[in-house]
């Protein structure tokens, strides 16, 4: 099995290790376009091996996509972050035309590659990756929803004081303030989180949920990278070792939720075929409607996306 981190960064970094870590594939490769970046993190990574014990033979590459072939997932995390003074719009500009030109690249190299995108804006870039790949929507997807439940479920178990390993939890939509964190399919051991938790402290916490990427940039001065990292290295897993792993991942929607050409949180069962089946939850009318309500402000910033015609 063959892995590609596209962008040695913090995130795509820290992703390779999550993976190298896990010893589930022969080979990772680190991909970049800085010259002798991607190079010297996996020598640095690879060094580790002796001491982490694990044998994933990692190498880094500048730019040379031919490195990369034969992938059987495909980690995208290449963009910039948004700067003062830049408009949504031009951030979206800027990451389409990397994720365009990444995804091209992979997918002429490594035609079969399942696509995981970790760019901002995640549920747009995985749109922009789609239209560029041509390929079966259940094998380009997002990674958002590993990240938010993990946040949530970290916050829940330091207010709880309890194991976060007994907290298992589910959240649906766009990745950002307009997420639907889900307490009535969230639990502690089965324990319905509603019957531990005062609903003022749950609802502080599903505010905070929603701000944990503003949180961490206001503490780190950047994006988060640690806990992104790792959540892609999760989808890898459950790919290569098609462990058919419940998780909230960014999806193409054609009907289900009563939402169609949509690209958004929900949950999907994730194995070696990428998405084999989305799962479809009974919503009441006030999580519906801020399902809908997420959904709107995701497809606002596609349409932003398909104005820019970048596809004809």
């Amino acid at each position: 099995m063959k892995v590609t981190v596209v962008g040695a960064g913090n995130v795509g970094a820290t992703c390779a290790q999550a993976i190298a870590l896990r010893g589930i594939v022969n080979e990772i490769v680190l991909l970049d376009i800085k010259e002798g970046l991607a190079e010297g993190k996996a020598l640095d990574l690879w060094q580790t091996a002796p001491i982490e014990y694990y044998d994933s033979r990692l190498i880094g590459s500048t730019s040379d996509y031919e490195k990369t072939a034969g992938s059987d997932v495909v980690v995208i995390t290449s963009g910039l972050p948004r700067k003062p003074g830049m408009s949504r719009d031009d951030l979206i500009s800027i990451n389409a035309g990397i994720v365009k030109s990444v995804t091209g690249s992979v997918i002429k190299h490594s035609p079969d590659a399942k696509l995981i995108i970790v760019s901002n804006p995640l549920d747009v870039m995985t749109y922009c990756a789609y239209l560029t790949a041509k390929k079966p929507k259940n094998e380009v997807f997002g990674m958002a929803g590993i990240l938010d439940t993990a946040r949530f479920r970290a916050f829940l178990a330091e207010e709880l004081d309890i194991n976060p390993k007994d907290i298992q939890a589910l959240l649906l939509g766009g990745h950002g303030d307009t997420m639907v964190p889900l307490p009535r399919y969230t639990t502690v051991s089965g324990i319905p989180v509603t019957e531990l938790i005062e609903e003022d402290k749950l609802n502080a916490i599903i505010e905070r949920t929603k701000m944990g990427g503003g949180e961490l940039v206001k503490l780190l001065g950047t994006s988060a990278w640690y806990a992104p990292g790792t959540a892609a290295a999760q989808m890898v897993e459950a790919i290569v070792l098609d462990q058919k792993r419940i998780f909230p991942v960014c999806a193409y929607l054609e009907g289900e939720f009563g939402l169609n050409d949509i690209y958004l949180g929900v949950p999907v069962k994730l194995g070696k075929n990428g998405i084999e089946q989305i799962i479809e939850i009974d919503l009441n009318p006030d999580e519906k409607a801020l399902l809908e309500k997420s959904a709107a402000s995701v497809k606002e910033v596609m349409d932003v996306l398909d104005d820019m015609k970048l596809f004809e």
